[in-house]
């Protein structure tokens, strides 16, 4: 009997490792520079998606924040490639252009906010090289941004981009093209900082009006004591460096990154 035990007891061991090895190389990222261009603007993006799936699945554009794309979108980028969807952190600036003060990223910013056409054809750019990806289901994309890149994100659903859900991170509100009734095709999501200077009262107010009066199915999350760029570690050292009101939230960073997973499942029934 004794002899029994201690063969099962092994036997449980070998099996509980082969499981744990075979747990750690279950998802094994493959991550591609790519470039792609408008008729005026070369850009340089990164794909990502996990070889060991087999099939097409479900695409998310990562649009980054005002600094540039830079590792951060790329880390959002890898975390969605793990959930099972492929993945594409775009660059919105063009030729990988990097901004590492606020002045620069402000400048790049605002040369994309006044020339709407052409935001919205570098991302309509990003868009096509996702959706003809091999392992792309071209029917089921989102769109996912943060600061910055929350504010591209709302436009495309506002324009009416065939996008399943755009989702926004500690983004501006404002519209540069309002919303209109049955012409926004994406679940919206929007994960505020509920003490983020930078977005007033009056600006949610404002954002939920236009939703409610365009028939817009979306979700609005406002986290307490969360300011702005709640999500990105390097937040508290850009707020400290350069006097803004900026800093992670680590409590915030998780309900908001829990509730995007939920979004995306439902919607795309994954």
């Amino acid at each position: 009997m004794k002899k029994i035990l201690i063969f099962l007891f092994v036997i449980s061991i070998v099996t509980f490792f082969s499981c744990a090895e075979k747990q750690k190389v279950e998802i094994e990222l493959v991550e591609n520079e790519v470039e792609y261009r408008t008729d005026s603007t070369l850009m340089k993006g990164y794909l990502v998606y996990d070889g060991n799936l087999e099939g097409k699945r479900p695409g998310v554009l990562i649009v980054h924040e005002w600094w540039r794309h830079n590792e951060y979108a790329r880390k959002r980028a890898r975390m969605l490639a793990e959930l099972g969807y492929t993945a594409l952190a775009i660059d919105m600036f063009g030729d990988g252009k990097q901004a590492n003060h606020p002045e620069d990223a402000g400048k790049f910013a605002m040369e994309i906010f006044n020339n709407v056409p052409e935001a919205e054809a570098r991302f309509l750019a990003a868009y096509e090289l996702l959706k003809n990806n091999e392992n792309t289901d071209a029917e089921n994309i989102a769109a996912v941004g943060y600061c910055f890149g929350g504010s591209v994100a709302l436009h495309m659903a506002r324009i009416g981009t065939d996008l399943k859900a755009a989702a926004s991170f500690h983004g501006g509100l404002q519209a540069i093209t309002p919303a209109e009734p049955n012409k926004v095709k994406a679940f919206v999501l929007v994960c505020n900082g509920a003490d983020d200077p930078l977005v007033p009262a009056e600006q949610i107010e404002a954002f939920k009006n236009e939703m409610d009066n365009a028939g817009v199915k979306y979700e609005f999350k406002n986290y307490p004591g969360a300011v702005h760029s709640f999500t990105n570690p390097a937040a508290d050292e850009f707020g400290k460096k350069f006097n803004m009101p900026l800093a992670y939230n680590e409590n915030a960073d998780k309900e908001s990154w829990a509730e995007l997973q939920k979004v995306l499942k439902d919607i795309f029934n994954k």
